[in-house]
């Protein structure tokens, strides 16, 4: 059985404190996967502004069963011990922690696996809504081309 935790929190995350809670309660885990997302000084590399804030809204509620289903998804995929999923929400500061997802599995793979898969379904179907601020403006972040080109490969 494959414990799921998840939380939309707008205060950090220690990731070495995830970690070990995730490893505890995995078990017999052979390998343990981590990602952390952080908020970028510039959104796109070939912008000359800054970025001051970005600021993510979401529906309570709709946005944890969104990451739930993603969960579910990747445990009908591998054989995953456990699942941790932490985003953010409010307004955070470039450098600051957005996203935690970290994968525990017997086997490798399965845990590097999932923890991509995790990433890239949360990047284009979790119902969060960014807006980032520069000094010149304020405008809402578009969908990129790369992220709907991530899932490509789990189509197979």
């Amino acid at each position: 059985m494959c414990i799921v935790e998840i939380s939309v929190q707008s205060e950090d995350f220690n990731v070495g404190q995830e970690y070990e809670l995730l490893r505890t309660k995995a078990g017999d885990a052979g390998a343990v996967t981590t990602f952390s997302g952080l908020v970028r000084e510039y959104y796109d590399s070939r912008a000359s502004d800054s970025i001051k804030s970005l600021t993510l809204e979401h529906y309570p509620g709709m946005t944890e069963k969104s990451l739930a289903d993603i969960a579910e998804k990747a445990q009908e995929q591998w054989p995953l011990l456990a699942i941790k999923i932490i985003h953010r929400v409010g307004k955070l500061l470039p450098g600051e922690q957005i996203v935690l997802v970290a994968t525990a599995s017997s086997h490798r793979q399965a845990a590097f696996d999932a923890a991509q898969y995790i990433m890239d379904y949360l990047k284009s179907h979790a119902p969060f809504w960014k807006k980032q601020e520069t000094a010149q403006s304020s405008e809402w972040v578009e969908a990129r081309v790369s992220d709907a080109e991530a899932l490509e490969r789990w189509k197979q």
